[in-house]
């Protein structure tokens, strides 16, 4: 038996595989006894109680309490300690920056949100990202030296043959070329950065819609129209960075957008995203269309004609945001033949399950496959969900892997 491809299968490996293995079923069941773990992973007694001997001497497996409501004395039970390990993530946005920091077994324990309006003379974004990291830190009782990983996301993304911010002219102050080495100084343990939709499609697929999907598109409408695509179980991000940036696809019936990352916008942005919605309402009939922004009036709407899609006026505007909708969706599954389409955002989740049908509808009219449609599950701030998510799963990989730390006989000897 090999641990790894060329590795022989060493005690220390086989442990450390065992090891991860009832970390990971911990993970998913909450505490369990030392019988029940034998149980799922197929381990003897004797070996399921030196494997949780060897965790809990390393600081990740605490006991819980015991079963209860079982004759006879009550079994103890292991859970993963949530003080192994914390990450952070954060969201950014246009004027403002949401962050969180949540324990090695993926709870939230701290939130902060700073507002960052406009071009604040001085405003750094260093600064900026230091402070809404340092708020969440606080609100989790913890200090920035608790922090094993951070990842950040952004609209738009950062070429990672330049270092440079692409596709997010609207994001000022972060298209400087010294900003990753900026904030590597700054910041107090590893980061990574992410695209916000790719971030929401790492949510889905680990908590939500997407679980046991290896190949899907989410399609994502809230301030600006993205996608992120999802093939052989990996996030496909392209050579700059920029996959899934479907808001500058030309489409039919939106006129042809040229030089479009000056524009700052494209045909399918212009055609169905969040701003087309009260526009196209007025132009159906509907009255009382409020105003504000763009993202939370068309959500508004979509939500208003949803809960009456029998209103002529109201099925009307499903009707032909549902068409502008699988207008540019069909471009997406034709070329990618994707099993799965995750619907993401405000304005997409606010038309529920009737916006879904029609674009369903609508779709298998105007593309050849035939991808399920289904809607975003993961509701609460995805985008900082699947930050965390992300850092979580590096984290995991480093904090539970034991075949580095040195077995109960090593530390006898001495060795390092």
């Amino acid at each position: 038996m090999a641990g790894t491809t060329g590795t022989p299968g060493t005690p220390r490996v086989l442990r450390a595989m065992n090891d991860r293995a009832a970390l990971d079923l911990l993970l998913e069941h909450g505490p369990l006894s030392r019988t029940r773990i034998g149980a799922l992973t197929g381990l003897s007694k004797p070996t399921a109680s030196q494997l949780l001997a060897r965790l809990e001497a390393a600081g990740l497996v605490v006991a819980t309490g015991t079963t209860e409501g079982r004759p006879g004395p009550g079994a103890r039970l292991y859970g993963v300690n949530p003080a192994a390990a914390h990450v952070a993530g954060l969201d950014v946005a246009p004027g403002r920056i949401r962050a969180a920091v949540a324990d090695v077994t993926g709870r939230t324990v701290g939130r902060h949100e700073l507002p960052t309006p406009g071009r604040r003379p001085g405003a750094s974004v260093v600064r900026q990202v230091t402070d809404a990291l340092d708020g969440a830190v606080r609100a989790a009782g913890l200090s920035r030296a608790d922090l094993h990983r951070l990842v950040i996301g952004t609209p738009g993304a950062f070429d990672p043959n330049t270092g440079r911010l692409r596709y997010a002219s609207h994001l000022p102050g972060w298209h400087s070329p010294a900003l990753l080495d900026e904030l590597a100084a700054a910041l107090p343990a590893p980061f990574a950065y992410e695209n916000d939709v790719n971030l929401v499609a790492l949510a889905e697929q680990r908590l939500g819609a997407a679980r046991n999907h290896t190949d899907f598109v989410l399609l994502w409408n809230q301030e600006g129209l993205g996608a992120a695509l999802v093939l052989g179980g990996r996030l496909h991000r392209g050579f700059t960075g920029g996959a899934g940036e479907v808001g500058f696809l030309p489409v039919p019936g939106a006129p042809l957008v040229r030089r479009v990352t000056r524009a700052g916008s494209g045909g399918y942005q212009e055609l169905a995203g969040s701003q087309a919605v009260p526009a196209l309402a007025r132009g159906l009939g509907l009255e009382d269309v409020p105003r504000g922004p763009y993202a939370e009036v068309a959500a508004a709407l979509l939500e208003r004609a949803a809960a009456d899609p029998d209103d002529g006026a109201h099925h009307r505007l499903l009707r032909a945001y549902a068409t502008r909708l699988a207008t540019g969706l069909a471009s997406l599954v034709s070329v990618l033949d994707p099993e799965l389409v995750v619907l993401s955002g405000a304005a997409l989740l606010s038309g529920g399950e009737v916006l879904r049908d029609l674009v369903r509808a609508e779709l298998e009219e105007l593309a050849a496959p035939r991808p399920r449609l289904v809607l975003g599950e993961v509701r609460d701030h995805p985008v900082l969900r699947g930050a965390l998510e992300s850092a979580l799963a590096t984290t995991r990989d480093e904090v539970f892997d034991t075949s580095r730390r040195p077995s109960t006989a090593d530390r006898a000897k001495g060795s390092p």
